[in-house]
């Protein structure tokens, strides 16, 4: 199940899948950031695209999350490879020592195939925020036949 199929989210609910503070999501809302819907009582609402929107846009108004909203405890602490994706996990299927991972990140998928040790210890679940870090010694590159 895509983000994008999920009903709108809480200020504290879409703060957490972007890392962020509740009060610096607020902050986004006032200063026009972030789009939001107002309930009748005064709530704001976010919509999954918008949370995409902003997980994909990973600009300088969309800091990296502080340490405290993450829902491991940070032991990295720094990592050379470069080609770090952030994105909310949509499916973890585990079979056997194996576990499929898919990613969403933005409006695309990333699908990941990884130990069940390595599942059980980072305790990843569908709706948890999750780095994918890659690392290739080739890159492949494709053209679609023209139609």
């Amino acid at each position: 199940m895509t983000t994008s199929s999920q009903g709108p989210f809480t200020a504290a609910e879409a703060a957490r899948r972007l890392g962020v503070s509740h009060q610096t999501l607020k902050q986004w809302i006032y200063k026009g950031t972030l789009r939001t819907v107002q309930t009748a009582g005064g709530h704001h609402r976010i919509s999954p695209a918008e949370v995409d929107r902003l997980l994909a846009r990973g600009s300088s108004d969309t800091p990296a999350p502080s340490r405290r909203h993450r829902p491991i405890a940070p032991v990295l602490v720094a990592l050379s490879g470069r080609n770090q994706l952030r994105g909310i996990v949509e499916e973890v299927r585990t079979d056997g020592l194996m576990a499929q991972i898919r990613l969403r990140i933005g409006d695309q998928t990333l699908t990941a195939v990884i130990t069940r040790d390595a599942v059980d210890s980072l305790r990843l679940k569908k709706g948890d925020e999750a780095l994918a870090v890659i690392k290739s010694t080739e890159v492949m590159v494709a053209r679609e036949g023209k139609k």
